[in-house]
């Protein structure tokens, strides 16, 4: 059964009611006997700590039904539920169904089982969710996911909860009554991996942190706490408070691109211990790389104007899901509806249109009823479509670290797909424009970054 994110599972019992003193003895020693049993798998450590955490919220309510001797014991049965954790391979077979891990994934896990803060710079399609995923299931208690995209928090708890991950969500698309509801199972324990965007930690969301047993703070896109990354946003700076918060709870801060200024940023921002930082390789050999300048060099030799050369590499891939990256929304707009008119079942997206709109055109794209969608950089993190063949850049990216992300959102089920890159120097100079009302120190960053994705398309 599925009920707000959710899923009861048969394997799971219900823990029976602790009404009186003999009724919490009779949980103890069913506890002690569960514990125990040398057969038990990851359904019976569940159960066992489902069993705990009714007796630690009894606790809470009833103290007088404890007495010391089984205060003593129920301690002791922590301790010997925690030895008996599952294996993460385990738990990569059991409740994921992959075989093995891919590079880096055991790596960060092992570091945040051990307790470890860790930042994990990884390519988009790496499978960075199960770095936090996997933990949760293993530490038990709740881990808390931050995320900046409502999109993603509603597929990835689908998913878990799919696969018998009890995983919830906390953001603004929810009722009062069902924000309530959720809440109360986060303070209850019944959850393994709540999602919350970070303006979420400050809302009503953030108060039930409070009665959390956390037992990992995961933060998705790091990259937008730091003001030199390539997507800033100023609420994550709201994560700055979780690790004096939470000082004995591992920060795992994930990634797709960072340079070195990033992730010491991250590092200070998350206000990190001696994590272990893990960097993938970013080498996709079944991605071909393309680059054609813009402007004069079009007329010399006689190329076609850019929007008909984004018409005809989408024509020499019919039938197959690209994205079309634009500088503007304007430009966004325009291409849309250009490929529209030649025939192409096409669709913008941008941050400037409702949300409803933009969700219906990443809902298109993703159940494959539209072939391409043409957008600002606001599309596409998180979007879980590994069959995309193609990434077009109709305008140069603003620095190389969005230009690897946004590339790498396409063949990640492994197959050759093609990334085009269209650009020209006048793109340089308009960057330099929108930085020219910023800091000085952030203008300098932007052209800096301009002028270095410039040489990486000469080269």
């Amino acid at each position: 059964m599925v009920s707000g994110g959710v899923r009861s599972d048969a394997s799971i019992h219900e823990p029976p009611a602790l009404e009186d003193p003999a009724s919490v003895r009779d949980a103890v020693n069913e506890l002690a006997r569960l514990v125990d049993d040398p057969d038990g798998g990851l359904a019976l450590i569940e159960d066992c700590q489902a069993r705990l955490r009714a007796l630690r919220e009894t606790f809470r309510r009833q103290p007088r039904f404890f007495d010391d001797d089984m205060l003593v014991a129920l301690k002791a049965l922590a301790g010997r539920l925690r030895e008996r954790r599952p294996d993460p391979a385990a738990v990569l077979a059991d409740t994921f169904g992959y075989p093995s891990f891919r590079r880096g994934q055991r790596e960060i896990i092992d570091a945040v089982l051990e307790g470890r803060d860790c930042v994990g710079v990884m390519p988009t399609g790496a499978g960075k969710s199960l770095t936090y995923q996997i933990p949760a299931r293993v530490l038990g208690g709740t881990a808390l996911v931050i995320s900046p995209l409502i999109a993603l928090m509603k597929d990835q708890v689908d998913a878990l909860t799919e696969a018998g991950v009890r995983a919830t969500f906390l953001n603004s698309t929810l009722s009062l009554e069902e924000r309530n509801e959720r809440m109360a199972r986060v303070a209850s324990g019944e959850i393994e991996l709540c999602y919350m965007a970070p303006e979420g930690l400050n809302g009503s969301a953030g108060r039930v942190l409070s009665q959390m047993r956390v037992s990992l703070v995961a933060v998705d896109e790091a990259h937008c706490i730091s003001h030199w990354g390539h997507d800033f946003r100023p609420a994550y700076r709201t994560l700055a408070g979780l690790k004096r918060r939470f000082p004995r709870v591992p920060v795992l801060a994930l990634t797709a691109t960072a340079t070195q200024a990033v992730v010491d940023d991250i590092i200070s921002q998350l206000a990190m211990t001696r994590p272990m930082v893990f960097r993938g390789s970013f080498y996709r050999p079944n991605l071909h790389l393309y680059a054609f300048k813009k402007g004069a060099e079009d007329r010399a030799t006689r190329a076609p104007p850019v929007r008909q050369a984004v018409l005809d590499c989408v024509r020499s891939r019919p039938g197959d899901s690209g994205i079309v990256y634009c500088l503007s929304r304007k430009s966004t707009e325009t291409t849309a509806a250009f490929l529209k008119e030649s025939g192409v079942r096409a669709a913008a997206y941008h941050a400037g249109m409702p949300p409803e709109a933009r969700a219906k055109a990443q809902d298109a794209f993703r159940d494959d009823k539209v072939d391409v969608v043409v957008a600002t950089i606001a599309f596409g993190m998180g979007i879980d479509k590994d069959n995309v063949r193609y990434v077009i850049h109709r305008d140069m990216p603003r620095s190389i670290e969005g230009y690897y992300q946004e590339i790498g959102r396409a063949g990640r089920d492994g197959l050759p797909s093609d990334c085009v890159l269209f650009y020209s120097w006048s793109e340089v100079v308009t960057y330099d424009k929108f930085a020219g009302d910023a800091a000085d120190e952030v203008a300098d960053r932007v052209s800096a970054q301009a002028r270095e994705m410039y040489r990486f398309a000469e080269s």
